[in-house]
């Protein structure tokens, strides 16, 4: 179960543990991250699970989708490079330590 450090907009921090295969916004509803929205349950249809990934786990992500690149371009807060939907990430072992944080809006 890799360690996920998730920081929000105003410095608050909040370290879960996230299972393996599972999604990383998944991970973060169940762990009771706030600010993590995913109206659409996941499905890469509303931008409200929105973050931003520390650029050294940028390399162990999937490629962004197509669906998930239209997404990027409708969030409540600016898209930056390492922007991502946190539905859209699968929890591997390569994301234990990984930094995400989270956008001041997300709607």
């Amino acid at each position: 179960m890799p360690n996920v450090l998730f920081i929000d907009a105003s410095g608050k921090s909040k370290t879960i543990d996230c299972t393996v295969g599972t999604s990383l916004m998944k991970s973060a509803q169940l762990n009771g991250v706030s600010g993590i929205y995913a109206e659409c349950g996941g499905q890469q249809m509303c931008a409200t699970c929105h973050i931003y990934v520390a650029e050294d786990f940028l390399h162990t992500l999937p490629e962004i989708s197509v669906d998930e690149d239209e997404m990027l371009e409708a969030t409540a807060s600016d898209r930056l490079p390492n922007s991502r939907l946190s539905c859209a990430i699968i929890v591997k072992p390569e994301h234990e330590n990984m930094v995400i944080h989270l956008p001041k809006f997300q709607r």
